[in-house]
């Protein structure tokens, strides 16, 4: 049976173009989909920039339909599937009209963040793992690529750490320049205790900046790369008192990262 890569991430070319992290998740997952005998598929928002007719993006009927609590309110989850149909890639979009339907990804047409980042950024992450466990598909490595994912790790270690489909799944986290400035919704840390989940490791965000959400994704993970332009010494400093392996190897090839995901299925889940 084929091992199964799961690639999550803030955007992805072609649906959105022009950034570092839609760029290289596209490079990298059609490289491992053609040169390994892994089975990958690609999750993302599903901004309303992207054009839907013109991606021919579909809803899944029988995955959509549940609600996901965010903030005590119930957010229906809306799953679509497309395509990138030069690289082979199935890719599956998360999709809400309150956090979604914007023509804007994460900033608005004046460049600043939208104040419910906090709350699309919950609705993305878990929606991410209620999918997969509808789907019956278990990754053995998840992807996890901008800070729009870096909720992954902790949802996957806390609160859906019993889920079967992630028995065996490793976390590889990487770390892109592209970020936000500022601060989140000073209220991120009280919205997810409200989820029942009441880890100390949360105070990690008591301020959530871009840094601090790289902390706690670091804090999860299994495995933290690092990308070209992604310089903070903050971060480095933490990753290195951390127990968490890294490889702050900026000229790492796409060989040595498949020979990473080899390395991590082969290692034990403890």
């Amino acid at each position: 049976m084929k091992k199964r890569i799961l690639y999550i991430a803030q955007e992805l070319s072609p649906f959105v173009n022009g950034t570092e992290i839609s760029e290289q998740v596209l490079e990298l997952a059609t490289f491992v989909q053609n040169h390994s005998d892994y089975e990958v598929r690609v999750f993302i928002p599903r901004y309303g920039c992207i054009n839907q007719r013109r991606h021919q993006l579909h809803e899944v009927i029988r995955l959509s339909g549940i609600n996901l609590v965010i903030n005590d309110i119930d957010q229906p989850l809306i799953i679509k599937v497309g395509s990138v149909q030069k690289a082979k890639l199935q890719v599956y979009f998360i999709d809400n009209d309150e956090y979604f339907k914007r023509k804007q990804t994460v900033k608005d047409s004046k460049n600043n963040v939208f104040k419910d980042n906090d709350e699309r950024m919950m609705f993305f992450c878990q929606g991410v793992l209620e999918t997969l466990i509808m789907l019956r598909w278990a990754p053995d490595i998840i992807h996890c690529n901008g800070w729009m994912t870096s909720l992954i790790p902790m949802y996957l270690k806390e609160k859906y750490n019993h889920a079967s489909v992630f028995e065996q799944t490793k976390i590889v986290y990487s770390l892109y320049k592209d970020s936000f400035i500022g601060s989140l919704n000073k209220e991120l840390k009280s919205k997810i205790l409200f989820d029942e989940i009441n880890d100390k490791n949360l105070s990690i965000i008591d301020t959530p900046n871009a840094k601090n959400l790289h902390k706690l994704a670091i804090t999860y993970s299994d495995f933290v790369l690092k990308t070209k332009l992604f310089n903070n010494k903050d971060v480095f400093s933490f990753i290195e008192s951390s127990t968490t392996r890294a490889s702050l190897d900026e000229h790492r090839t796409f060989e040595e990262t498949i020979e990473l995901y080899n390395n991590l299925c082969a290692a034990e889940v403890v």
